[in-house]
């Protein structure tokens, strides 16, 4: 199916722009089942975001080619109308996100159900699939148009559609950095999971859970599918940002260089209606972990 090719697409692009700057940076692999490597399969809260976005991207790629008109089961949401609380008149096409929500369920959680719902890993793989759609559902936006003489929205139509994918990437990204370690937990006749730590308190819905610490990424592990972060580009201005050297270079392993970079700048805008800049070249100081 169309859809899920683009998501999957989605994923990684979303994936490798939220954690561009951290050790973890969401690089891909050729080798083995999961396009991110054997790490995913151990439980770990980089998993966790990966299912939460993957689960996410599914229901809004199916969601767009709805409003499109692409798929010949769902179109507009024409559930949303009359008269909002604001004053606006409910019309247009709003996103199907309900069509979308249950395809991703279908689609993505079935296998996770299938596993069994007593073992660890498919209740922390069907939260976070959760989760990531509860990401779009909070973040709902509304659009209008105004409708009158001259533009003097006399009246107003309005209809939702779903945040951008960037947004919901970075809703998820501050989850993955909030997320609870959780553990396998026996509640008379079934199981869940809690938090290892009690005084924790028991995440929501929209928060992520994982069962088992990461592994550093320091380090070159291809069966793992980590590429360590040798030659990776850092920031040495910074100590305690996650894109510092010392931080991402796991020490002070980094070391210092110039390069030339080519930059617009001379900006002028020409009426009507264009913006001419020059090419200017500048020396800059670019950090990069030590081999």
């Amino acid at each position: 199916m169309e859809s899920v090719r683009k998501a999957a697409e989605m994923v990684i692009e979303e994936c490798q722009h939220q954690f561009r700057n951290r050790r973890w940076n969401c690089s891909t692999t050729p080798r083995g089942i999961n396009v991110f490597g054997r790490v995913m399969n151990q439980g770990t809260r980089e998993a966790a975001f990966v299912h939460a976005l993957s689960s996410a991207a599914v229901a809004v790629a199916v969601t767009r080619a709805c409003t499109r008109g692409e798929l010949e089961r769902c179109g507009c949401d024409r559930k949303v109308r009359g008269v909002s609380p604001e004053g606006f008149q409910w019309s247009g096409c709003s996103d199907n996100l309900s069509y979308g929500v249950a395809f991703s369920q279908t689609f993505v959680d079935e296998p996770e159900r299938a596993k069994g719902l007593s073992a660890g890993r498919p209740l922390m793989n069907l939260h976070n699939n959760e989760a990531g759609r509860k990401a779009i559902l909070h973040n709902m936006q509304v659009e209008c148009k105004c409708h009158g003489v001259s533009g003097s929205c006399e009246l107003r139509t309005c209809w939702k559609v779903m945040p951008p994918f960037r947004r919901v990437g970075a809703v998820l990204k501050e989850r993955f950095d909030g997320a609870t370690e959780v553990r396998l937990t026996r509640i008379g006749s079934r199981t869940a999971l809690l938090p290892r730590d009690p005084q924790v308190k028991p995440p929501a819905a929209r928060d992520l859970l994982y069962l088992a610490p990461s592994p550093d990424f320091c380090h070159l592990d291809p069966d793992n599918g980590i590429p360590g972060t040798a030659g990776r580009r850092c920031n040495g201005t910074s100590r305690l940002a996650p894109d510092g050297c010392e931080l991402v270079c796991c020490g002070p392993g980094y070391r210092a260089g110039r390069a030339e970079v080519v930059q617009r700048c001379s900006c002028k805008f020409s009426w009507c209606c264009s913006v001419r800049c020059q090419q200017c070249k500048n020396t800059v100081t670019i950090h990069t972990c030590r081999v």
